[in-house]
């Protein structure tokens, strides 16, 4: 959750008022804080989307409901307000002094299911990146973006490479399970031993038919 500039009197509110607030009027404050389409996030999906990223936006299905989703790169971006998700040495994230059990208490609370959804995230496969509020300041804005990009493309590499060992490793298997040597299975033995063996096998043949590589030229 983000604060827009539109908000900044809820948050006010929030810092020097909400002790003074019956839980009812507490609970219409918060629910009046904008959770979509911020500012942080629109500068976000701005940036990706000139730099060719395409992406769906607060997907229903994963843990957490993501700000941004990338099913490309299976990868989750959750754009975190410093306060409410508690950025520890952020000068953004400083408890009222008002109250201060309660917000420690809250905040403690989103930190919490903040870890959930990342441990169900990585449960699941997919890679989860978390941007700070601060980290989207003018003064930093630019390389916080641009790091974003450059890690979704170190993302994308490894997972194409994974994907391309997987198949080989597949094909090799395949491969080494049509094999049998003296009624001995292939099945489980290690790329290592099956390489030995073949490297025998051809050092065997050359030796029973030490002119074979002659004729066949």
């Amino acid at each position: 959750m983000n604060i827009g500039k539109n908000d900044v009197f809820l948050y006010r509110c929030f810092q020097t008022k909400m002790d003074k607030l019956t839980p009812e009027q507490r609970h219409r404050c918060m629910a009046a804080i904008k959770g979509k389409n911020t500012k942080p996030e629109l500068l976000v999906r701005k940036f990706l989307f000139s730099n060719g990223f395409r992406y769906r936006l607060n997907y229903p299905r994963l843990p957490g409901h993501p700000d941004i989703v990338l099913r490309k790169y299976r990868t989750v971006i959750f754009i975190n307000g410093c306060f409410w998700h508690g950025h520890e040495g952020c000068k953004h994230y400083v408890l009222p002094k008002s109250n201060t059990e309660y917000w420690k208490t809250k905040i403690e609370r989103n930190r919490t299911r903040d870890v959930e959804v990342q441990t169900k995230l990585a449960s699941m496969g997919w890679h989860f990146i978390n941007i700070w509020e601060c980290q989207l300041k003018p003064k930093v804005r630019q390389e916080t973006l641009e790091s974003l990009v450059n890690t979704l493309k170190y993302i994308n590499f490894t997972e194409q490479k994974q994907k391309q060992y997987e198949l080989s490793e597949e094909s090799y298997f395949i491969a080494a399970e049509e094999m049998e040597e003296y009624g001995e299975s292939w099945h489980n033995i290690t790329k290592t031993d099956f390489d030995n063996r073949l490297q025998r096998l051809i050092e065997i043949t050359q030796t029973e038919n030490p002119d074979s590589e002659k004729s066949s030229h």
